[in-house]
């Protein structure tokens, strides 16, 4: 039968572009190119050369493939012909129009094809290109997510918001994710090529990008560049003389346009949540559902033996013998999908890490691992559950080290793996989701979960207390250009009398656990406590001092060590403050519209005493700015008290939520970040 059907004579082709890619969820990317996902049919409209397409009659062989050595072994390469009805879990093609001399004809791949670029073959002439993407749209896919609110959130959005500050005081950072921006998705599809593993073997590489565990773990070692032609460099000493300073980028689109276009070389420079924020980007523009989480007081354990330690002199100042840390936040990122290679239960967000920290495998790379295997003290899961575990659930043990060189176990307060943040779903507020990544602590599940780990219990770490008490209170309002107190409060709860020793010091901080130069100290010998009696012993921190230690970051670390002389025992009280950078205002003059120029008023109020110079605010907005970033400087300085203000003109080319961020630079007041929600209407 086969033998007397009429192969259809192509004389052109219609991808119908706009049409699929808005069904496939990719019209952002554009319409000059066919964007689709996997598991969904497409359609491509045919106009023969001679003949009429007849049922039953007409013939027309394809083939797909994918890579520089295309395989149907390894699911890069299939040939099919035309059948009555679309098959969604194979290459498939039918027609779906009347006989006649147009055919619309539908394709669909499997919902476990690679992903990547792909060639289509129509009969003896026609060649198609076109990309596939991940599709958490189909049930048959294993990236499939089954909420659509969910999806806007963690695949469409191109803005959203990424936690900083400190764990008592969480600071919004708005973030340009830019997945659908011009150039972009390029980009991303040029990261994969550019993987060592596809340099290396270019056929299994392609074959591999079907699993979105695999493709995670590839984006974790190439959005940092310590192993390969990876897009960013980390630096986390304060010296950009060569780059930017990581606090300057308000989005993943220059960084990753910069990569693309010179030549791959590293972008400088990033710090953690530049590295996540990339990641995010990338895995979104793939179709990998996405989110950055932030973890307070995450701890880096170089040793894996599950704790951190850490020394302090008698002045309670730390002693750098060990390599771990505690760093103030961490983030990562989190990718949504099944498991298949684990044992049932361990599908849904999986903990993703590209910023540098440790080898795994040999190469810098972290994860992904199932947040339940975190949770439950399952370590010996693929990938790197040991490291994670000790980000949100290592035991910190203090030790203070004397002048002869001999130390003692300290007793102190310190939690790691506090207030675990996301943004919310369709809003800007915090999500917290500490519960996905341990019990509450001192539950019998912790003690469980600990136990499975083969880690001791954090219950039997826990010292009981002497009956002295150290804590430190800070001032309601800390903001950056002002003077304000700290209080280190003392009470004795025993019943007789103490006499002891009290070391109140402040130092300037970077994010990760670094610690710079003194910003207030005071040493008190002789602090007589009756009992019962509760003691507040304030710190002046005044602008003169912290503001030429300050870091980026606006962190400084409070430390008050207690010296009991009767039982010789210390106690430490260790606190993270953050001090608040003004407020940037955005008002929009006219109303939103589509493909209309609209005017943002951009203020920003001088709150230090000294006046600022060379200010500059920069722009950018998905859909808001073209993709670019725009810069306004202020000829004149911006004297105590005064607004900083600019106009900014900018014509938004999508309807709906957009987010348009701002930050602002000068030489005295460093990246301070603000945004506007913009509605805008057709």
């Amino acid at each position: 039968m086969a033998e007397d059907m009429e192969t259809l004579e192509i004389a052109r082709w219609d991808l119908e572009c706009e049409f699929n890619n808005t069904d496939h969820h990719t019209e952002l990317n554009g319409v000059e190119q066919l964007i689709v996902r996997r598991g969904q049919p497409f359609t491509i409209n045919l106009h023969l050369r001679s003949g009429e397409y007849q049922p039953g009659g007409s013939a027309l062989d394809l083939t797909v493939e994918t890579g520089p050595q295309p395989s149907d072994q390894y699911g890069t390469r299939a040939s099919f012909g035309l059948i009555d009805q679309i098959d969604t879990s194979r290459w498939s093609a039918a027609v779906t129009s009347p006989p006649g001399y147009m055919v619309s004809l539908s394709i669909c791949s499997p919902p476990d094809a690679p992903i990547g670029r792909w060639r289509l073959t129509l009969g003896q002439g026609g060649l198609v290109e076109f990309v596939l993407l991940y599709n958490p749209w189909c049930t048959g896919d294993v990236v499939y997510m089954d909420s659509e609110e969910k999806l806007t959130e963690y695949v469409l959005a191109q803005d959203g918001i990424i936690f900083r500050g400190s764990w008592k005081h969480l600071i919004s950072t708005p973030w340009n994710f830019g997945q659908f921006e011009d150039g972009i998705l390029e980009a991303c599809l040029r990261i994969l090529e550019m993987n060592p593993k596809c340099l290396h073997n270019p056929g299994k590489d392609a074959s591999g990008r079907k699993n979105p565990i695999y493709v995670s773990r590839v984006l974790s070692a190439m959005v940092n560049c310590n192993d390969d032609k990876g897009v960013l460099l980390g630096r986390w000493t304060g010296d950009y003389d060569s780059g930017v300073s990581p606090l300057s980028w308000t989005g993943s689109v220059e960084i990753l346009r910069n990569w693309d276009t010179n030549a791959c070389q590293p972008v400088r420079f990033g710090q953690c949540w530049v590295f996540a924020a990339v990641a995010c980007s990338v895995s979104r523009a793939l179709g990998i559902p996405c989110r950055v989480v932030t973890n307070y007081n995450s701890a880096h354990d170089t040793n894996s033996n599950l704790v951190i330690e850490r020394y302090v002199d008698d002045n309670g100042q730390l002693v750098q013998k060990s390599g771990d840390m505690i760093w103030n936040y961490h983030c990562w990122v989190e990718n949504w999908m099944t498991r298949p290679d684990l044992k049932p239960g361990y599908d849904g967000w999986q903990a993703m890490d590209p910023t540098p920290q440790e080898k795994s495998e040999g190469v810098y790379c972290c994860g992904p691992i199932p947040l339940k295997a975190i949770k439950e003290g399952e370590l010996t899961y693929k990938y790197d559950a040991p490291f994670v575990f000790a980000e949100v659930n290592a035991d910190v043990h203090t030790f203070m080290k004397d002048k002869d060189g001999s130390t003692k176990k300290i007793i102190s307060t310190v939690q790691v793996g506090l207030k675990i943040s996301t943004k919310s779903v369709g809003s800007d507020r915090r999500e917290d989701i500490t519960h996905l990544y341990k019990y509450p602590e001192g539950s019998d599940e912790e003690r469980e979960a600990f136990t499975k780990a083969n880690h001791q219990n954090k219950l039997l770490q826990q010292q009981e207390n002497a009956g002295l008490l150290i804590a430190i209170k800070v001032s309601a309002e800390m903001r950056k250009g002002c003077d304000f107190d700290v209080f280190a409060v003392v009470t004795n709860n025993t019943p007789n009398g103490k006499k002891c020793r009290l070391v109140f010091g402040s130092r300037a901080m970077s994010y990760n656990g670094i610690l710079g130069e003194n910003c207030g100290f005071k040493d008190l010998l002789n602090v007589e406590l009756a009992p019962g009696e509760e003691k507040r012993v304030p710190l002046r921190m005044n602008y003169s001092k912290y503001a030429e230690n300050l870091t980026e970051d606006n962190l400084i670390r409070l430390m008050a060590l207690l010296l009991d002389y009767g039982t010789r025992e210390a106690y430490l009280a260790v606190r993270n403050v953050v001090l608040e950078n003004p407020e940037i205002k955005v008002r929009i003059l006219g109303e939103p519209k589509e493909n209309r120029k609209l005017v943002a008023e951009i203020t920003l109020q001088n709150p230090l005493p000294v006046p600022l110079q060379n200010c500059c605010f920069t722009v950018e907005g998905s859909n808001l700015t073209g993709g670019q970033i725009i810069t306004e400087k202020l000829n004149s300085t911006v004297e105590p008290g005064q607004d900083a203000k600019v106009k900014i003109y900018f014509t938004p080319t999508h309807s709906g939520q957009r987010k348009l961020v701002v930050d602002f630079d000068s030489n005295e007041l460093c990246h301070v970040k603000g945004y506007r929600n913009v509605i805008i209407g057709k």
